[in-house]
């Protein structure tokens, strides 16, 4: 009892925005191994040990909390797949899907249900999948203009067109849907062979538009 009363008292001096965060990253957690849709008002009271209503005061209502929650998820996707800034670009492109390979693979039930949701009419899901999907891709070319110095796919050789973007959008939906099937049924080939095959089929994709 008296554990319960110094939690309870930590949790009331905790400032709003910090009390607003802690409850996402529980969402964001809790994400890892369910849908959207089992992120529900009591799984949230029961895990993150607050009471149901404590989540109505930050929150307008389920969805908004669900929204805010797929937003840091994405947040948090972008940030752990973020290229480094090694001298070979290949071997930097590869770290990068080995981190978003990883990502799913940790969290694929929540992802997949963001890819649900965003596709099945949630139009404000739908606008964060869209801008971290556009993230993803768009900082391919975009990556490290350091004293002058040309980085991304331009420095592989491919101009940044729109018709080059258009491919690097369509392999991102192939990349997508692969690691996922992977991650569901890994029997098919080793994590290092998906990573080279996606890595490669961005490459022959480019290599497509550019000829």
């Amino acid at each position: 009892m008296g554990h319960m009363t110094a939690a309870t008292t930590q949790r009331t001096r905790m400032p709003p925005e910090q009390r607003r965060e802690l409850l996402l990253e529980h969402g964001v957690r809790l994400l890892a191994t369910r849908s959207l849709e089992e992120l529900s008002t009591e799984l949230m009271a029961e895990q993150a040990g607050i009471s149901r209503g404590l989540l109505y005061h930050y929150f307008a209502n389920l969805q908004d909390f669900h929204r805010a929650v797929v937003r840091k998820a994405v947040e948090d996707l972008v940030a752990i797949t973020a290229p480094d800034d090694g001298e070979d670009l290949l071997g930097v492109l590869e770290r990068s899907l080995a981190a978003y390979v990883d990502y799913v693979v940790a969290n694929r039930a929540g992802y997949l249900s963001l890819v649900r949701a965003a596709n099945g009419g949630d139009e404000e899901l739908r606008v964060v999948y869209e801008q971290a999907r556009d993230a993803l891709t768009g900082r391919m070319f975009e990556r490290a203009a350091g004293e002058q110095r040309i980085d991304g796919l331009t420095a592989l050789g491919h101009a940044d067109t729109p018709a080059t973007r258009l491919m690097v959008r369509g392999w991102a939906s192939l990349a997508e849907e692969l690691v996922l099937a992977w991650a569901e049924d890994p029997s098919s080939m080793t994590r290092e062979q998906l990573i080279a095959a996606l890595a490669g089929s961005l490459v022959g994709a480019l290599n497509a538009v550019s000829g």
